[in-house]
């Protein structure tokens, strides 16, 4: 599980460090179309391109997040429950996840490799634009092995180092 836990932590450092040069992007864009509004001169297709960058940022900041824990956590419930039972839950939640965050993660992929196969571009800058695709495919191909990592350390948890 170390080898796990390295190369999840390798790679979303990675999309962190790619997300956070796309916020970048998309905050100089955004701030330059609105100044250049001012005289008439708007950048065309901002919408566009401010669109593939939020999503590049949100996808590249999935894996991230659920390795931090830093998403919403609503345990009115659960908070009743004994530590097996929240354990057997949690086991039973990241395999549903890993499942379905996994499919998404291919099925994204597959349609950002069919639209670089075909060629589609972008409907107002007429741009490729399957790398943002595959982008956001490989956040969720992230967010995918961070909750396989948080599964097998639910169903394997470490353990307790004894001193003597």
């Amino acid at each position: 599980m170390d080898i796990l836990d390295k190369l999840s932590d390798v790679l979303n450092k990675i999309l962190l460090v790619l997300g956070g040069i796309a916020v970048l992007g998309l905050m100089i864009l955004a701030t330059g179309n609105v100044t250049l509004r001012i005289f008439h001169m708007p950048f065309r297709g901002t919408y566009e391109i401010v669109g593939f960058l939020g999503a590049v940022v949100i996808a590249f900041a999935l894996g991230y997040t659920q390795r931090r824990k830093d998403h919403i956590v609503v345990d009115i419930l659960t908070e009743k429950f004994s530590k097996r039972t929240n354990r057997f839950l949690d086991a039973i939640n990241y395999l549903v996840t890993t499942i379905f965050f996994g499919i998404v993660a291919w099925q994204v992929l597959l349609w950002g490799f069919k639209i670089w196969r075909v060629g589609e571009l972008s409907e107002t800058l007429k741009v490729i634009f399957y790398p943002f695709v595959l982008c956001v495919g490989l956040g969720f191909a992230v967010l995918t092995l961070v909750l396989l990592n948080d599964l097998l350390r639910t169903l394997f948890p470490p353990l307790k180092r004894t001193d003597a």
